[in-house]
């Protein structure tokens, strides 16, 4: 027998499943129900999955939610990688903050306060992008249409990057934004 020419029985599928053949689909399926068995485990015990809500929403809705956000919570104003001024936004402890993803960047720069819990609500004005906040490894795709609502509690003072790491365009590479955790 050859793996170039076509097998004797045309019919192959009709033949028996020998023992040793069995054995392996028994063990591929043995293997696939402890993987899909540490899936489950990991999302509840692992803490490396994000567990989130998501709402249908449109662009338009989210924009306006988030500017109303802005404008009552506004603290000061720094300046963009492109020169541009970003505000700042300090989210009531225990509150809800507004993230918009649009090209290329994250609007506008979030204030947080250690030990309290946030919603922070994302949703993309155009495309998909990535948001990973580093260097805790927070990780979703938003998607325009959508309304992600992430829980987070942060834990320790300091300046977090906001980074988008679902090619978005030519400036992909400078789709970068902050979160400040006092």
């Amino acid at each position: 027998m050859s793996a170039i020419l076509p097998p004797s029985e045309r019919l192959w599928w009709k033949q028996p499943i020998a023992g040793v053949e069995w054995a392996w689909i028994g063990i591929a399926f043995v293997w696939g129900m402890i993987m899909f068995g540490m899936m489950l485990y990991w999302h509840i015990y692992g803490k490396q999955n994000l567990s989130n809500e998501v709402y249908k929403t449109t662009p338009e809705m989210f924009a306006a939610k988030a500017e109303k956000f802005i404008a009552e919570n506004t603290v000061r104003m720094e300046m963009g990688l492109q020169g541009q001024e970003i505000p700042v936004v300090k989210v009531p402890a225990g509150g809800e903050g507004y993230l918009i993803a649009r090209l290329w960047n994250w609007y506008p720069i979030l204030e947080l306060e250690a030990g309290k819990q946030y919603k922070i609500h994302l949703s993309s004005m155009d495309y998909n992008h990535g948001f990973s906040l580093q260097p805790v490894n927070i990780n979703i795709q938003v998607l325009p249409g959508y309304e992600h609502v992430v829980k987070m509690t942060p834990i320790k003072a300091g300046t977090y990057a906001i980074v988008c790491n679902e090619y978005c365009g030519i400036g992909h590479h400078s789709m970068l934004g902050r979160i400040y955790v006092k």
